[in-house]
């Protein structure tokens, strides 16, 4: 063996030697914890993906439970006026709302005319003024009245000679100095005399006028018949009127008419006596009268009725050509939950009734059925027995909307 072939074996030793060694070398315990199989890898992925989403869903969850709640201390819910009320069973009357209109009671309204033809000289009211029972309206210039007056002072004057000669052929007649004829003419004389004197003060009270010539004779007053309110005027200073004519229009406001429009299928409803409330559309106002009047008859175009409230007007609050709602009782029925309207509060299209909780006032959400205005039948929400916000429910609505914008900044 040459030297070039001792170094060739040595070189493939030395080789076996290292390749054995790299096989050999064992596996650290740490490389075999980092090594994980793709499905492994997949596998714990998923679970924690889940993990991670059903904690959020349960934190998104106690946040909107947290938003329905306002927590107050009892200084604050005191100050805030909230009055605390109990879910119990009502009797829910069922109403009719029916458009009307205030109108002047027409029983309390007077046309003015003149009943004379005259020429204006005067004028003491203005259009909207309050008047007294036989206060002075205005003042005519009337030859008819100074006519009228003119025969009334002779049909006096005729009375008064009549009357002395009657005496005086009484008490001749009942001396035996004068015929009895002459004593039966005088009385005839008289009683004719009586006659013509009362009926020409009768004309002059059937126009509203007086035999007294204070003024003058041709001096004619119109006066108002009743205490009322001037709502039309028609003449000014000056002016020719005439018998007929529509001088002023007087309307007694301390009463009023509510008209209302009545359809087909609701006369059954609206009857005369049937109790209602007036509701003002354009502010908050309201009264309670009974139907006075239910037209008999349909419109031919409209296919409605007329039915009349009569409502007492102290304040003068009712306005004729006022817009009104009519609300007549339909029905009524005992429900078993009911709240008072004013507790129903809106809160993101929902509508909730807050209910006093541990934790605060809650909104809780509700369905409701039948109301008449004051109570409000509760269907489904809420537990008979529960103590809920009665009063002072908008101010916790505010409160919840306050916390709802800070939250969502």
């Amino acid at each position: 063996m040459n030297k070039q072939q001792k170094i060739i074996i040595i070189s493939i030793v030395a080789l076996t030697a290292l390749l054995a060694w790299v096989v050999l070398k064992p596996v650290q315990p740490s490389d075999t914890a980092t090594t994980t199989t793709p499905h492994e890898a997949a596998s714990e992925h998923a679970h924690d993906h889940s993990y991670d989403h059903s904690y959020d869903h349960a934190q998104a969850g106690d946040t909107h439970d947290d938003e329905d709640v306002v927590t107050l201390s009892d200084a604050q819910a005191a100050s805030a006026g909230i009055v605390l009320d109990m879910v119990k069973p009502a009797h829910i009357f069922t109403m009719l709302t029916l458009p009307g209109e205030i109108r002047f009671n027409q029983d309390r309204t007077a046309h003015i005319v003149p009943r004379v033809d005259g020429i204006v000289e005067a004028v003491t009211v203005d259009l909207g003024q309050q008047v007294k029972k036989g206060q002075v309206l205005a003042v005519l210039a009337s030859t008819g009245v100074s006519e009228l007056r003119s025969d009334a002072l002779a049909a006096q004057k005729r009375l008064s000679m009549a009357k002395t000669i009657y005496a005086r052929e009484k008490e001749l007649w009942e001396d035996k100095i004068s015929a009895e004829q002459d004593y039966l003419q005088a009385q005839q004389d008289l009683q004719e005399a009586e006659i013509a004197a009362q009926n020409t003060t009768q004309k002059l009270h059937a126009l509203g006028a007086g035999t007294s010539a204070k003024g003058g004779l041709n001096r004619y007053e119109l006066r108002a018949p009743f205490d009322g309110m001037i709502v039309e005027r028609h003449l000014s200073l000056g002016e020719s009127v005439q018998a007929n004519a529509n001088v002023m229009t007087l309307a007694d406001l301390s009463s009023v008419w509510a008209e209302i429009v009545v359809s087909a299928k609701d006369l059954g409803t609206v009857k005369v006596g049937s109790s209602v409330t007036v509701k003002a559309s354009a502010f908050e106002s309201q009264s309670s009268g009974v139907v006075s009047y239910v037209g008999s008859l349909l419109g031919e175009q409209t296919r409605t009725a007329t039915a009349r409230v009569t409502l007492p007007n102290p304040d003068l609050a009712w306005r004729p050509g006022l817009f009104v709602n009519v609300e007549i009782v339909a029905g009524e029925a005992n429900v078993p939950m009911a709240v008072t309207t004013e507790a129903l509060q809106t809160v993101e299209d929902r509508e909730v009734v807050f209910v006093q909780t541990a934790e605060g006032f809650r909104a809780m959400p509700v369905k409701t059925g039948r109301s008449d205005g004051k109570m409000v039948e509760i269907v489904e929400g809420l537990q008979a027995g529960a103590a809920y916000v009665t009063k002072g429910s908008f101010t916790l609505k505010s409160e919840l909307g306050k916390s709802a914008a800070e939250h969502t900044h």
